[in-house]
Protein backbone atom coordinates (compact mmCIF):
# COMPACT_ATOMS: atom_id res chain seq x y z
CA UNK A 1 0.00 0.00 0.00
CA UNK A 2 3.08 2.28 0.86
CA UNK A 3 4.20 1.87 -3.03
CA UNK A 4 0.35 2.92 -4.13
CA UNK A 5 0.96 5.77 -2.24
CA UNK A 6 4.08 7.55 -3.30
CA UNK A 7 2.43 7.21 -6.93
CA UNK A 8 -1.34 8.59 -6.08
CA UNK A 9 -0.94 12.04 -7.61
CA UNK A 10 0.18 9.65 -11.02
CA UNK A 11 -2.58 7.86 -10.37
CA UNK A 12 -4.57 11.49 -10.37
CA UNK A 13 -3.05 13.04 -13.02
CA UNK A 14 -3.26 9.99 -15.66
CA UNK A 15 -7.26 10.28 -14.69
CA UNK A 16 -7.56 13.56 -15.63
CA UNK A 17 -5.63 13.20 -18.68
CA UNK A 18 -8.10 10.53 -19.68
CA UNK A 19 -11.51 12.45 -18.29
CA UNK A 20 -9.37 15.54 -20.45
CA UNK A 21 -9.45 12.94 -23.86
CA UNK A 22 -12.57 12.20 -23.37
CA UNK A 23 -14.29 15.93 -23.09
CA UNK A 24 -12.39 16.83 -26.38
CA UNK A 25 -13.93 13.75 -27.70
CA UNK A 26 -17.13 14.11 -26.82
CA UNK A 27 -16.73 17.78 -28.50
CA UNK A 28 -16.02 16.65 -31.99
CA UNK A 29 -18.89 15.66 -34.00
CA UNK A 30 -19.31 12.23 -35.52
CA UNK A 31 -17.86 13.64 -38.86
CA UNK A 32 -15.18 15.07 -37.18
CA UNK A 33 -14.29 11.31 -35.52
CA UNK A 34 -15.66 8.76 -38.00
CA UNK A 35 -13.35 6.31 -38.81
CA UNK A 36 -15.24 4.67 -41.94
CA UNK A 37 -12.94 6.29 -44.31
CA UNK A 38 -10.04 4.43 -42.70
CA UNK A 39 -11.81 1.26 -42.54
CA UNK A 40 -12.71 1.55 -46.15
CA UNK A 41 -9.32 2.14 -47.15
CA UNK A 42 -7.27 -0.57 -44.89
CA UNK A 43 -10.38 -3.40 -44.89
CA UNK A 44 -11.28 -3.20 -48.88
CA UNK A 45 -11.29 -7.24 -48.48
CA UNK A 46 -14.18 -7.04 -46.16
CA UNK A 47 -12.53 -9.84 -43.60
CA UNK A 48 -15.57 -11.83 -41.77
CA UNK A 49 -18.04 -9.61 -43.55
CA UNK A 50 -20.07 -12.80 -43.69
CA UNK A 51 -19.69 -13.89 -40.37
CA UNK A 52 -20.49 -10.30 -39.22
CA UNK A 53 -23.89 -10.00 -41.33
CA UNK A 54 -25.21 -13.03 -38.92
CA UNK A 55 -25.17 -10.67 -36.39
CA UNK A 56 -28.05 -7.91 -35.37
CA UNK A 57 -29.16 -6.65 -31.72
CA UNK A 58 -30.57 -3.42 -30.71
CA UNK A 59 -28.55 -0.94 -29.65
CA UNK A 60 -29.89 2.76 -28.57
CA UNK A 61 -33.33 2.19 -29.98
CA UNK A 62 -31.95 1.27 -33.21
CA UNK A 63 -31.56 -2.65 -34.91
CA UNK A 64 -27.37 -2.56 -35.60
CA UNK A 65 -26.63 -4.96 -38.66
CA UNK A 66 -24.70 -4.90 -41.55
CA UNK A 67 -27.84 -5.15 -43.25
CA UNK A 68 -29.16 -1.78 -41.82
CA UNK A 69 -25.69 0.12 -41.45
CA UNK A 70 -23.50 -1.57 -44.41
CA UNK A 71 -20.12 -2.95 -43.55
CA UNK A 72 -18.00 -0.29 -42.62
CA UNK A 73 -19.97 1.22 -39.93
CA UNK A 74 -20.97 -1.83 -38.67
CA UNK A 75 -17.15 -2.40 -37.65
CA UNK A 76 -16.60 1.06 -36.71
CA UNK A 77 -20.09 0.53 -34.08
CA UNK A 78 -18.17 -2.06 -32.53
CA UNK A 79 -14.63 -0.12 -32.46
CA UNK A 80 -16.64 3.22 -30.85
CA UNK A 81 -18.13 0.38 -28.57
CA UNK A 82 -15.42 -1.66 -27.59
CA UNK A 83 -13.36 2.48 -27.18
CA UNK A 84 -16.33 2.86 -24.74
CA UNK A 85 -15.67 0.37 -22.58
CA UNK A 86 -11.59 0.04 -22.70
CA UNK A 87 -11.07 3.75 -22.01
CA UNK A 88 -13.71 3.28 -18.75
CA UNK A 89 -11.89 0.27 -17.52
CA UNK A 90 -8.44 2.33 -17.73
CA UNK A 91 -10.00 5.06 -16.01
CA UNK A 92 -11.89 3.24 -13.50
CA UNK A 93 -8.40 1.75 -12.51
CA UNK A 94 -6.82 4.89 -12.46
CA UNK A 95 -9.36 6.18 -10.51
CA UNK A 96 -8.97 3.44 -7.87
CA UNK A 97 -5.59 3.65 -7.47
CA UNK A 98 -5.84 6.93 -6.90
CA UNK A 99 -8.10 6.51 -4.12
CA UNK A 100 -7.32 3.12 -2.87
CA UNK A 101 -5.23 4.42 0.33
CA UNK A 102 -8.27 6.09 1.82
CA UNK A 103 -10.05 2.98 2.09
CA UNK A 104 -7.23 0.56 3.69
CA UNK A 105 -8.67 -3.50 3.61
CA UNK A 106 -12.29 -1.86 2.81
CA UNK A 107 -12.98 -4.28 -0.88
CA UNK A 108 -16.65 -3.21 -1.00
CA UNK A 109 -15.54 0.82 -0.76
CA UNK A 110 -12.18 -0.36 -3.17
CA UNK A 111 -14.67 -1.06 -5.49
CA UNK A 112 -17.85 0.94 -5.12
CA UNK A 113 -16.19 4.27 -4.67
CA UNK A 114 -14.45 4.60 -7.95
CA UNK A 115 -17.60 2.83 -9.92
CA UNK A 116 -19.76 5.28 -8.78
CA UNK A 117 -17.49 8.12 -9.83
CA UNK A 118 -16.35 6.75 -12.99
CA UNK A 119 -20.08 5.79 -13.50
CA UNK A 120 -20.98 9.09 -12.41
CA UNK A 121 -18.41 11.10 -15.13
CA UNK A 122 -19.69 8.73 -18.27
CA UNK A 123 -23.08 10.12 -17.53
CA UNK A 124 -21.88 13.80 -17.56
CA UNK A 125 -19.67 13.09 -20.30
CA UNK A 126 -22.97 11.66 -22.48
CA UNK A 127 -24.75 14.70 -21.44
CA UNK A 128 -21.78 16.71 -22.69
CA UNK A 129 -22.38 14.38 -25.79
CA UNK A 130 -25.46 15.59 -26.29
CA UNK A 131 -24.98 18.92 -26.19
CA UNK A 132 -22.71 18.63 -29.61
CA UNK A 133 -24.11 18.99 -32.86
CA UNK A 134 -24.69 15.24 -34.47
CA UNK A 135 -24.20 13.32 -31.27
CA UNK A 136 -26.53 11.21 -29.53
CA UNK A 137 -26.21 10.43 -25.45
CA UNK A 138 -27.21 7.26 -25.00
CA UNK A 139 -28.05 5.34 -21.27
CA UNK A 140 -27.01 2.01 -22.88
CA UNK A 141 -23.10 3.97 -23.63
CA UNK A 142 -22.94 4.84 -19.84
CA UNK A 143 -23.96 0.95 -18.71
CA UNK A 144 -21.14 -0.10 -21.11
CA UNK A 145 -18.71 2.42 -19.63
CA UNK A 146 -19.65 1.42 -16.11
CA UNK A 147 -19.54 -2.26 -16.77
CA UNK A 148 -15.65 -1.61 -18.49
CA UNK A 149 -14.82 0.66 -15.22
CA UNK A 150 -16.49 -2.03 -12.79
CA UNK A 151 -14.40 -4.93 -14.63
CA UNK A 152 -11.01 -2.92 -14.53
CA UNK A 153 -11.30 -2.06 -10.87
CA UNK A 154 -12.39 -5.95 -9.79
CA UNK A 155 -9.25 -7.41 -11.60
CA UNK A 156 -7.46 -4.37 -10.04
CA UNK A 157 -8.62 -5.03 -6.40
CA UNK A 158 -8.54 -9.19 -7.18
CA UNK A 159 -4.43 -8.63 -8.04
CA UNK A 160 -4.21 -6.42 -5.55
CA UNK A 161 -5.73 -8.71 -3.06
CA UNK A 162 -3.70 -12.06 -4.26
CA UNK A 163 -0.14 -9.81 -4.60
CA UNK A 164 -0.65 -8.87 -0.95
CA UNK A 165 -1.84 -12.30 0.57
CA UNK A 166 1.28 -13.39 -1.82
CA UNK A 167 3.41 -11.26 -0.15
CA UNK A 168 1.80 -11.95 3.84
CA UNK A 169 2.56 -15.57 3.03
CA UNK A 170 5.98 -15.12 2.06
CA UNK A 171 6.71 -12.76 5.35
CA UNK A 172 5.58 -15.71 7.79
CA UNK A 173 7.86 -18.27 5.61
CA UNK A 174 10.93 -15.89 6.86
Amino acid sequence: MKKIKQYEKWFYGIAVVILLGLFYSSSMTYKQQTSVPFLERYLQNKPFEHSLSQIGFNYGGKYQSVANDGYFKFVEFFIRKGAHFSIYLVLGVFLALALITYFRRNYFLMIFIPWMTTTGLAAFDEFHQGLTGGRTPLVEDVILDSAGAFTGIVILVICLYLFSFKNKKYDSNL
